[in-house]
């Protein structure tokens, strides 16, 4: 998960971090961001996420198995100009390929997703920031957010800590969450895990959620 030397994971496990979050009563599984623009190499952002879907729909078919709910994000702007990228742009001339109504912007079509899952977009990195994700969560009463898709270090991150800021419980599935960068994807897990959510594997997510919650769809 990550390339932290010996001495720095002691250093980090003496003064308390990373310790765990868990599981609540009502979670919900969130798929960040798993549209072509970024996954498709050719394309300025996007980069091989084959694996990482795969795992995804893993946590799709479970999640419609015991009936939690699934969100889906999806990086999107009106303006022709995509003025409403605001300054962001400056640093990534490839969100002005995230038109809407762009084959950019749609979710991958290797996706198994449901027909009742909730899409929705937004123009940051955060899930939360500018949209009504959580008030969606809220009303739902969701306690507890299975977080997959990318970028591990950038709208991944952002939204784990954003998440633990509004109280939920973020658990982030490490196979399930990818990056353009393997250092930057090493090094995020490791700060989610020291400082804001659960880094589980993807058998363990699994397991979990059939022990707590298969119940509920049988």
């Amino acid at each position: 998960m990550t390339n932290a030397s010996s001495d720095e994971l002691e250093f980090f496990s003496k003064r308390g971090f990373g310790g765990a979050i868990g599981f609540g009563e009502n979670p919900a599984l969130l798929v960040v961001d798993i549209m072509r623009a970024f996954t498709d190499p050719n394309m300025p952002l996007g980069s091989d996420l084959s694996p990482q879907i795969g795992h995804i729909n893993s946590l799709l078919e479970t999640a419609e198995k015991t009936q939690i709910p699934t969100f889906f994000s999806v990086v999107c702007y009106d303006d022709a100009d995509c003025r409403d990228a605001g300054v962001w742009g400056r640093k990534m001339s490839g969100l002005f390929d995230l038109t809407a109504r762009s084959a950019a912007v749609e979710l991958d079509p290797r996706l198994r997703k449901r027909a009742d899952a909730s899409v929705f977009n937004k123009k940051y990195a955060s899930c939360f920031f500018g949209t009504d994700l959580i008030s969606r969560l809220q009303a739902r009463r969701i306690d507890t957010l299975i977080v997959t898709g990318c970028t591990t270090s950038g709208c991944v991150r952002a939204t784990v800590v954003d998440a633990v800021q509004y109280g939920l419980m973020p658990i982030v599935v490490k196979e399930a969450v990818g990056d353009r960068s393997t250092t930057a994807h090493a090094q995020s897990l490791f700060d989610i895990q020291a400082k804001y959510g659960d880094v589980m594997s993807l058998d363990d997510t699994i397991e979990k959620i059939d022990a707590h919650f298969g119940a509920i769809g049988s």
